[in-house]
């Protein structure tokens, strides 16, 4: 009896190991998807590997790149003025006024906005999978870094919760700002000169209606 108790509790230890580790592969693939689509300018592709969390960001930030005022976008943290003013700055007007949130992040993917850079030398660690929801170490470069990036289990598939990493990326976008000794606004702006090599007018500051 105690042998046949042995064997069931070793089995169902063998089956539960067996099925952590074919979520834990879903997860990667899950990942790696993604990050092929961000490398080949797949942005029609990527959106399908993002979560609900993600899109409803985007949603968002879509939203008040259309109505905010310049009041409203100036109280907005660093990260998401950013979003705002790249968006204001790279996009026509016909084309905001007619994006939904996975046509601005496709858009956002094709046109670089979502740089091959944030992704192209990252890998993840072993996830970590509790129910519907997983988290993961970044490692960069073969060192694992202090970055966790969030999964969730939508209708059956794996998806990044890309804004998991957005408190981390707050912050360290606030400190180079900080370092560069430009105020706030002045700091995205320089970036996004930079970036475009173009001059950044006031259209940024407007609404897009």
């Amino acid at each position: 009896m105690k042998y046949g108790l042995f064997l069931f509790f070793s089995f169902a230890i063998i089956s539960i190991s067996i099925a952590q580790e074919a979520e834990q592969a879903k997860v990667r693939e899950a990942f790696e998807n993604y990050k092929n689509s961000i490398l080949t300018d797949k942005g029609n592709e990527a959106v399908n590997w993002v979560d609900s969390n993600t899109l409803n960001y985007y949603s968002e930030m879509l939203e008040v790149t259309k109505h905010a005022d310049s009041l409203e976008v100036n109280n907005l943290g660093i990260l998401d003025k950013m979003m705002v003013f790249t968006i204001r700055a790279r996009t026509s007007r016909q084309d905001i006024l007619s994006f939904d949130a996975k046509k601005l992040l496709e858009y956002s993917i094709n046109e670089g906005m979502v740089g091959k850079s944030s992704v192209q030398n990252l890998d993840i660690d072993t996830p970590k999978i509790s129910e519907n929801k997983a988290s993961v170490q970044v490692i960069t470069n073969g060192q694992t870094i202090p970055i966790s990036f969030g999964f969730q289990k939508e209708n059956g598939t794996w998806k990044i919760d890309l804004t998991s990493i957005f408190p981390t990326s707050e912050e360290a976008l606030k400190n180079v700002q900080e370092s560069s000794g430009k105020g706030e606004n002045e700091f995205i702006i320089w970036i996004l000169e930079m970036t475009m090599n173009a001059e950044i007018g006031n259209e940024i500051w407007q609404k897009v209606e």
